[in-house]
């Protein structure tokens, strides 16, 4: 018996490879993460090594290489330029406090989000599009998302930092699309009882974000256009922010 094996691609995987998902056959029903990986190697040579430094998502959760996958899961090879805990997330209920949308995003109606009486601080971290990089003049930029995953994984974040700081309450809601100079890309909306712990997980927040979600930005510039990836230093999808 032949099983059927789809794996959806994502940003510069999709663009490199030129479609939006892979198909494998194979006689086997089970796979590891690297034995898929290994199969798609094969099956495409030419972006192996690419292929290698990707990261898979089983179930909208990111998949380690010793997990087993199954032809019937919901497979996604992710670019390196996110990354992933290898715990699932629980994707539970979202109740409207984290949204990937392509509308843009206003400040006031996230943090309303959070704000309640018990707490007496609350802030919005919020990211806009800048004009010059390190010397690069930016157009506007292109965000792309694992949307189901994206949500379940800021979802996780804001689990994290109620048990981080008990009490405190995060929304996010993130851009996709084309996101004009000055425009915003995301806002984190975070209350606490306190000012100091509503300042440190905001800052968790947007680290956390960066980490985890899978979520891409293309730069495009008035000569060419390139996606961004991890710019916290090397790219370690398993490490733990401890800060």
């Amino acid at each position: 018996m032949t099983y059927e094996w789809k794996i959806k691609l994502f940003a510069g995987l999709q663009e490199r490879l030129g479609r939006s998902e892979l198909i494998l056959h194979s006689d086997r029903d089970n796979l590891t993460v690297r034995e898929l990986k290994e199969m798609l190697a094969k099956e495409y040579p030419d972006h192996a090594s690419l292929i290698a430094i990707s990261f898979a998502a089983r179930n909208h959760a990111y998949a380690a290489d010793q997990m087993q996958l199954s032809a019937r899961d919901e497979l996604a090879l992710l670019p390196p330029v996110s990354g992933g805990e290898e715990e699932p997330a629980d994707g539970g209920e979202n109740d409207g406090f984290y949204v990937i949308t392509s509308e843009p995003i206003a400040t006031d109606d996230v943090l309303r989000k959070v704000i309640v009486k018990e707490h007496g601080a609350s802030l919005a971290f919020v990211g806009t599009t800048r004009e010059w990089t390190e010397g690069q003049r930016t157009v506007h930029l292109e965000y792309e998302a694992y949307e189901p995953m994206a949500v379940a994984m800021m979802k996780q974040i804001g689990d994290e930092i109620a048990e981080r700081w008990p009490g405190a309450l995060c929304a996010i809601s993130h851009r996709i699309g084309v996101v004009g100079l000055a425009e915003t890309s995301v806002v984190i909306a975070v209350s606490a009882p306190h000012r100091e712990s509503c300042y440190d997980a905001s800052r968790y927040a947007i680290e956390r974000l960066k980490q985890i979600v899978p979520i891409w930005k293309k730069e495009i510039w008035a000569d060419g256009s390139e996606w961004k990836g991890h710019q916290k230093g090397p790219w370690d999808p398993t490490a733990v922010l401890n800060e």
